[in-house]
């Protein structure tokens, strides 16, 4: 399937791209940051278990229990505070 990512934040500045479309197999957020992880190098710092990061799906904050579908977008970013 076909999915669009979004990166926001400290992680686009890390990753040095704001957004791509990746053919993915993973159907759940937990497996998704787990295929990037695997990918190595920054992915794999930025988006590490353990790293408070931040995931919604279609614009709605989600778990890594959320199921993906084919054209969803995912957006990953650091968890942000207010004042």
């Amino acid at each position: 399937m076909q999915i669009h990512l979004r990166y926001f934040a400290s992680v686009r500045e890390a990753l040095a791209t704001g957004a791509e479309t990746l053919s993915t197999s993973a159907t759940t957020l937990a497996q998704l940051r787990d295929e990037l992880i695997a990918r190595g190098g920054v992915y794999a710092q930025v988006l590490a278990r353990g790293r408070a990061v931040r995931m919604a799906l279609d614009q709605e904050m989600s778990g890594e229990d959320a199921v993906l579908r084919d054209g969803c977008e995912v957006a990953f970013f650091p968890p942000v505070t207010g004042g």
